[in-house]
């Protein structure tokens, strides 16, 4: 099967992390039969400080219609201080692409880079999904006497029935196919009693149709307490967009920082975004410091998303490897640039 992926490397070690990605998917998915045919494409700080734009009209439609992926690095450059071409490319392709899933694995791999006291694989093995679309992030609000003493701010959530049940099916299904065993909804139902009310009732109701699943609450400051001294109770965690973007970085640290957490932005069936975690890092961008990691598993994502779990297990396993051998870049222990970690995951992935 042919896909075509677009690539947008981005800003600061975004293009490093990325090509690195690039090299080690398109190795896997060829061993596993799987055609891809990579484009890359201009969109930076660079870009809009040229055009004015972080990405011109009609390229979403574009990626919808003609792409299995988006390959994505990471954004964000001091001379675009308010991030408008970030906002531009990532939350418009969420809304845009209404990838409502925001996928995120938290899988430690060796407990040398946990850090908490007795903790292993075995006990930091858990799934978040974060609701994408709507929730906090949506831009409903305003400001009324800027400047002023009397200056008023206000931002609104948004709940839907549909964004809501369809996220927490998400979880439920995956927790099926996936042979996980419990699925945990986290929200403030207590101090945000109208919209989180529609998540408990909702998330009571989708539950029932799963009863081989075990289902259970957890307020989300509780869930956060929970997930720091009993990370082995969670398998699936589903929640609310702002309460899944604090969690999910929760998460990332519990497996041994941002250079090994993964993200997809996810419709499935659709054209979707798949990114590692962390961020542009611009003083580091040209050394060789990048950690490649989390743009490889994010890509082991984006192959599985494409319908080869071969290919994908085939990446998570040489990073798995990889990790175990200490062939790694600095932050992580090692002394490996980021084109030497490249170069021997895909010498493991070609093995």
């Amino acid at each position: 099967m042919a896909h075509k992926i677009a690539v947008i490397g981005g800003d600061g070690i975004g293009p490093e992390v990325t090509e690195q990605a690039q090299r080690v998917a398109g190795a896997a998915a060829k061993r596993a039969g799987l055609d891809l045919s990579f484009n890359s494409f201009p969109y930076s700080a660079d870009y809009y400080l040229e055009h004015g734009v972080g990405i011109e009209p009609g390229r979403f439609a574009d990626f919808r219609a003609n792409y299995g992926a988006i390959l994505f690095g990471a954004v964000g450059d001091k001379r675009v201080p308010d991030m408008a071409h970030g906002r531009q490319l990532l939350l418009g392709a969420r809304f845009e692409l209404d990838l409502y899933i925001n996928l995120r694995p938290i899988k430690l791999f060796t407990p040398d880079l946990c850090p908490l006291k007795g903790k292993g694989p075995d006990d930091v093995n858990m799934v978040i999904f974060r609701e994408n679309t709507e929730g906090l992030y949506v831009g409903v609000g305003g400001q009324v006497r800027r400047g002023t003493d009397d200056e008023i701010a206000m931002q609104t959530a948004v709940y839907t029935r549909r964004g809501t049940e369809r996220i927490i099916r998400a979880a439920f299904e995956y927790a099926v196919k996936n042979e996980r065993k419990s699925v945990c909804m986290s929200d403030k139902a207590n101090a945000m009693r109208d919209g989180h009310e529609l998540w408990q009732r909702t998330f009571k109701e989708v539950a029932a149709e799963y009863p081989q699943i075990e289902a259970f609450h957890l307020y989300v400051d509780v869930a956060a307490m929970e997930m720091v001294q009993n990370p082995e109770r969670f398998d699936v965690l589903v929640t609310e967009n702002l309460f899944g973007d604090i969690l999910s970085d929760l998460g990332a640290g519990l497996q041994g920082g941002l250079g090994t957490a993964a993200s997809g932005n996810i419709h499935p069936g659709r054209c979707s975004l798949f990114e590692p975690v962390h961020g542009s890092a611009p003083d580091i961008a040209g050394t060789g410091k990048a950690n490649p990691m989390a743009a490889v598993l994010s890509a082991a994502m984006m192959l599985d998303h494409l319908g080869s779990p071969e290919a994908a297990l085939r990446v998570e396993n040489a990073v798995i490897a990889q990790i175990a051998a200490g062939d790694v870049t600095v932050d992580l222990g090692g002394n490996l640039n980021c084109v030497e970690v490249g170069e021997r995951l895909l010498a493991r992935v070609l093995a």
